[in-house]
């Protein structure tokens, strides 16, 4: 399912511009966060509420063309925002390069949780911390490979 629909940028500025740059550019520019080095990927979804096209930058955790979409929202004790629109519509579109991709997202609980969970912190350390600053278990869904 191609999502299509009103674009509503993020209301914080640096999510917009990145997402922008990167879209812009198929991904040469603006595919790390912020000055980390770190890689990153695109993934939008519809609103839950307000039906209009979402799109957040998100870290690239990478296994075997699946990806996981940890709801980390920086140890926040809420989800973020975009972790109800996986909720209501599981279908997804993930840009890592040049071109987004249609998939759907599942989210995974227990021995596959850990496993995806490892490979997250692996790719962005902070994850742990995060975790540590919350009372809740961070969601962790996972991609169905294209």
């Amino acid at each position: 399912m191609v999502i299509e629909g009103d674009y509503e940028p993020s209301t914080w500025d640096w999510v917009k511009e990145q997402v922008d740059l990167y879209e812009s550019t198929g991904g040469a520019e603006g595919n790390t966060l912020r000055d980390t080095g770190l890689p990153i990927i695109v993934m939008t979804t519809i609103g839950h509420k307000s039906g209009k096209v979402r799109k957040v930058p998100l870290m690239k955790v990478e296994h075997e063309g699946e990806y996981a979409i940890i709801a980390s929202k920086g140890g926040s004790p809420a989800h973020p925002g975009w972790y109800h629109n996986l909720v209501a519509d599981s279908n997804v579109m993930i840009q890592d390069g040049p071109a987004p991709f249609d998939t759907e997202v599942r989210l995974v609980t227990g021995d596959e949780r850990q496993a995806w969970w490892k490979r997250g912190v692996d790719a962005y350390p902070p994850y742990a911390e995060y975790q540590e600053k919350t009372d809740r278990e961070i969601p962790v869904f996972v991609t169905r490979a294209p």
